[in-house]
């Protein structure tokens, strides 16, 4: 069986050394020397300056935050020092993964599996279990997404699935219901209000998204996250996904959520 190959960090100044699924990190590369000029802006971009700017999401949040958004990029290297950081901070291994798993309805199934074997390496080598999730409902799919889904945007959602055309609604309706809202929200691990944070994240990672970020920014709102806890989410997302994913991002909060 072919195993992935990741790049890992063993803390957030140190460099890469290669991590294979299931092997000892120690059985690996040995670490650099020395580190670039990339590896110390990020050391303080996520440490100082995001300590310094962050208002009101706690620090649990902030790891699963930027643990969602570098899934969803396809970053191994960083998503490892964030991993680890995480883990010494006592954040919990299944709340780690699911913030991994948010990922799949927004950026797609393969970018969550390469995040979740490089979790699981990363607990592997250290020793630490992994609680089994309960499965997703299998029958009542639907109903269940749909009761999670008018929750958060309430009856616009109606009138979204009456306006779906017939060749559309598998799209627009059957999968985006079932899938998103009954798959993506209803594990253990993570509460309504942690998920559609995350979901935030995730849609402001991936950029071109601006609707999908409104809309969430919104379903934010609703579900009880404040304005305050969308802008500590851009700021930790910031040195990973760049200002102008990071301003546009902005941009929609302050449609769906503006200054009082």
């Amino acid at each position: 069986m072919m195993r992935r190959t990741f790049l890992n960090t063993a803390a957030l100044s140190t460099a890469a050394a290669a991590v294979g699924a299931g092997l000892s990190v120690s059985a690996q590369a040995a670490v650099p020397k020395t580190e670039g000029n990339a590896a110390k802006a990020w050391a303080f971009l996520s440490g100082e300056e995001q300590a310094k700017h962050v208002k009101s999401l706690p620090v649990r949040m902030q790891r699963l935050a930027a643990v969602s958004a570098l899934t969803a990029i396809g970053d191994d290297l960083t998503l490892a020092d964030i991993i680890r950081q995480a883990l010494t901070e006592k954040v919990e291994p299944l709340a780690l993964r699911e913030a991994i798993m948010q990922v799949m309805p927004y950026a797609g199934v393969p970018l969550a599996r390469r995040a979740e074997d490089l979790l699981l390496a990363i607990l592997e080598e250290q020793k630490l279990p992994l609680p089994q999730p309960a499965p997703a409902p299998e029958d009542g799919r639907f109903e269940v997404g749909l009761k999670i889904q008018k929750g958060i945007f309430g009856p616009a959602i109606d009138q979204m699935h009456r306006n779906a055309k017939a060749d559309e609604r598998p799209l627009m309706v059957d999968m985006l219901t079932s899938f998103c809202f009954a798959v993506g929200y209803v594990r253990p691990g993570l509460t309504l209000q942690e998920r559609e944070l995350l979901t935030f994240a995730v849609i402001s990672a991936l950029g071109g998204c601006e609707p999908q970020v409104k809309a969430h920014a919104g379903g934010n709102i609703s579900v009880g996250n404040t304005r305050q806890m969308l802008l500590d989410t851009l700021v930790v997302l910031n040195p990973i996904i760049g200002f102008p994913k990071t301003l546009n991002a902005l941009g929609m909060v302050n449609e769906a959520a503006p200054a009082k």
